[in-house]
């Protein structure tokens, strides 16, 4: 498999359990526990797997970026967060600079 592919695993499981970080109750309930250390587990597995391939400071921007944006729509239709304009403009430039590594960027691994 490819380091984007392994990147796009990461970040999967990365907003699956941090999903799940509120309903673990402070790591007193089971099962959203164990969703959280798993989901975690594969993250960090994953994304290892996907460094190989994918500069470091690249591979970071994009999981983080992308998984920011990810929470942040979770929250707002299973939470119902409201996102203010500053907020929505401020995950509009972090969906725009990892647009523009994917797209324009000599660093990134295609």
């Amino acid at each position: 498999m490819s380091g984007a592919v392994y990147l796009a695993i990461a970040i999967v499981g990365e907003v699956v359990a941090t999903s799940f970080l509120r309903a673990s109750n402070g790591f007193t309930e089971l099962w959203p526990t164990l969703v959280v250390v798993v989901g975690y587990a594969i993250t960090f597995y994953f994304f290892s797997l996907a460094l190989q391939t994918i500069p470091v400071g690249i591979g970071y921007a994009i999981w983080s970026g992308v998984g920011i944006l990810l929470i942040a729509l979770i929250a707002y239709f299973a939470h119902g967060q409201t996102l203010d304009l500053p907020a929505l403009i401020g995950m509009g430039l972090i969906l725009s600079g990892v647009l523009v590594i994917n797209l324009f960027s000599h660093s990134a691994a295609h």
